[in-house]
């Protein structure tokens, strides 16, 4: 209970933070990456992967095209994004990520 409490209140701070460095820095700077990334991973351990999955893919989409494939900041999207799709039942798409 504990953590679901905290994550609840992480929510909005997570957004917030987002949204701000959308404005500042634009969608594709590291650390506005960074924020979508950590946007995914907490909708994904609050059980809301149909929320946290169009996140994942704009955050490994926007990684690749700014940092390359091989990256460890990419490297890190595709591994949670195929988590993330093997968690939703999706094997067939997250076996090319793996």
């Amino acid at each position: 209970l504990d953590k679901m409490e905290n994550q609840e209140e992480a929510l909005p701070l997570y957004k917030e933070a987002l949204a701000g460095r959308r404005e500042t820095l634009g969608d594709q700077h590291p650390d506005t990456l960074n924020s979508i990334s950590n946007m995914a991973v907490l909708l994904d351990e609050m059980g809301n992967q149909e929320e946290a999955l169009p996140l994942y893919k704009e955050a490994l989409a926007a990684r690749r095209e700014t940092l390359g494939d091989r990256h460890p900041s990419t490297l890190t999207s595709i591994n949670g994004m195929a988590l993330l799709l093997k968690q939703m039942g999706k094997k067939e798409e997250a076996l090319p990520l793996y």
